[in-house]
């Protein structure tokens, strides 16, 4: 890898107003909306059946807020790639990097690194403001068995997800398409195909919902277990950024 290459990319992404603020967004967003689901689901408690308390997942309650945080870092992954097309500043990095493969390496590894560093602080914060707002007696600690597992996968996950939406945008080198497909799958195709009965051991392979089971402790024999939906949630990761990558070496700006 070129270093001159990473530093210019770098240079790119934190240069430009609306990256920084859409991973600052990440980190409040999920963080706010994760508190005020535990407060209210503190609130809820004394209305449970206690089928409803014993399926109860604390941990998975405090990441509420990430299925929020990450439309935004999926967007920032996406922006990362389509900003360039859009403004058509790819064909002066095009000139300045021939190598079409350290481009895409070196613009990956710089929409990462801030991506990790967000994701971490933001799956950290998130369980420890979710288990404060949960309160005593509801809520667990982070040395309880699977919480440090979820907690890191949260991370994971999140980090994942922004890499899979960079390699869908550089596949379709527009933040419009690429937006207008990776939201409504996430948000309204996998939900739907979850909820039907016949369809829920495929819709269990789609990237969020295998994703999401890196970082739920409450096993569920009908759902995938957190390595396999790691390991689930990879493969679609590198089938989006090896797709990226053939479009990228083939074709024009």
């Amino acid at each position: 890898m070129n270093t001159a290459v990473l530093l210019s990319e770098w240079t790119k992404i934190r240069t430009v107003r609306s990256t920084r603020w859409t991973l600052a967004m990440t980190l409040v967003v999920s963080l706010g909306i994760s508190v005020g689901i535990s407060y209210a689901n503190r609130s809820a408690f004394a209305r449970m059946t206690p089928e409803q308390i014993s399926t109860f997942d604390p941990v998975y309650n405090g990441f509420a807020g990430l299925a929020f945080g990450q439309i935004i870092l999926l967007a920032f992954g996406v922006l990362v790639v389509s900003a360039e097309y859009t403004s058509g500043s790819i064909l002066s990095s095009l000139a300045a990097v021939p190598g079409r493969g350290v481009l895409y390496g070196a613009k990956l590894l710089a929409t990462i690194a801030p991506a990790l560093l967000v994701s971490l602080v933001t799956a950290f914060a998130a369980f420890f403001a979710g288990q404060a707002a949960l309160g005593d007696g509801h809520n667990v600690a982070i040395t309880d068995p699977g919480a440090l597992r979820s907690v890191l996968g949260a991370a994971a996950y999140m980090v994942l997800i922004c890499a899979f939406s960079l390699g869908v945008a550089t596949m379709l080198r527009s933040s419009v398409l690429s937006l207008a497909l990776l939201i409504p799958l996430l948000f309204i195709v996998s939900p739907i195909l979850g909820n039907i009965e016949a369809l829920k051991s495929v819709a269990r392979f789609l990237p969020d919902q295998a994703g999401t089971r890196m970082f739920r402790v409450l096993p569920n024999e009908d759902a995938l277990g957190p390595g396999q939906g790691l390991l689930v949630l990879v493969g679609w990761t590198v089938l989006a950024l090896l797709g990226g990558y053939l479009v990228l070496r083939s074709r024009d700006a």
